[in-house]
């Protein structure tokens, strides 16, 4: 299963995303729910670094399949557009697809 965790403070500001897990949907390379999620993941990281000027650190585990993102500044209205893009996506594809695959979690920090 695929964990999606993103972490808000209280006044609903993201702080971080974590994305961890394999979809076990389908075998490797088969697997829709994986390279959907990986495609919303990798292209929102991208966009966040090529269209806006919003500082993130990002770490990558390819063999566990985790993607932490963590943004020590409050978010610019793109980069907040952006993420926001992203979690619609992953939450489309949770409720599409059932959280055997995929959960979306909203954390409080």
């Amino acid at each position: 299963m695929i964990r999606v965790t993103i972490s808000r403070t209280g006044s609903n500001q993201i702080k971080s995303f974590q994305i961890s897990g394999h979809a076990e949907y389908a075998e490797s390379g088969q697997d829709i729910v994986c390279s959907a999620v990986s495609v919303l993941a990798i292209n929102t990281i991208n966009a966040l670094s090529m269209y806006t000027s919003q500082v993130f650190e990002t770490e990558v585990e390819e063999e566990s399949g985790t993607i932490i993102v963590n943004f020590p500044e409050p978010l610019t209205h793109d980069a907040e557009l952006l993420v926001n893009t992203m979690i619609l996506g992953l939450r489309t594809i949770e409720n599409d697809y059932n959280e055997e695959y995929i959960h979306v979690n909203f954390r409080e920090v």
